[in-house]
């Protein structure tokens, strides 16, 4: 049995890469965090794998950055961890932007990635140029 403070650590250590590449605009590295068959849905329509990953942080306006908050965390198996965050995400010149964060982390070996990843928007709308694409209106 796994305790909280294990499944919270192991969340914790992922996340902290996650946003240490966010906010020194790394695309890159952070795809690497998510396993190659990855689901992510951010604010715009979703992709599977790390290249659009990759794609998705490097069109993001240098300057953002992010602060998360872990609300619930459940290892929901072995190798599988479930993590659901409050995370802001702030900008150079515009409001921050609010959203909860489900994230599915999957041991593979002995490294823990991101297998999905799904951004729920708290605001009424999302501010133009804020992840969403515009095309999808």
């Amino acid at each position: 049995m796994h305790d909280m403070t294990d499944t919270e650590a192991i969340l914790r250590g992922v996340l902290d890469r996650w946003k240490a590449g966010v906010d020194e605009h790394e695309p890159d590295r952070v795809a690497s965090l998510f396993t190659e068959d990855a689901i992510f849905q951010g604010l715009r329509p979703y992709s599977v794998g790390r290249q659009g990953v990759a794609g998705y942080y490097a069109s993001q306006p240098a300057g953002l950055s992010a602060a998360y908050r872990v609300v619930e965390s459940r290892r929901l198996c072995e190798d599988l961890v479930l993590g659901y965050l409050s995370v802001d995400f702030s900008f150079t010149d515009r409001p921050a932007i609010s959203v909860n964060l489900l994230v599915l982390l999957k041991r593979s070996h002995a490294e823990w990635l991101i297998s999905h990843y799904q951004v729920s928007h708290l605001g009424q709308h999302c501010p133009r140029g804020a992840g969403r694409d515009d095309r999808h209106r």
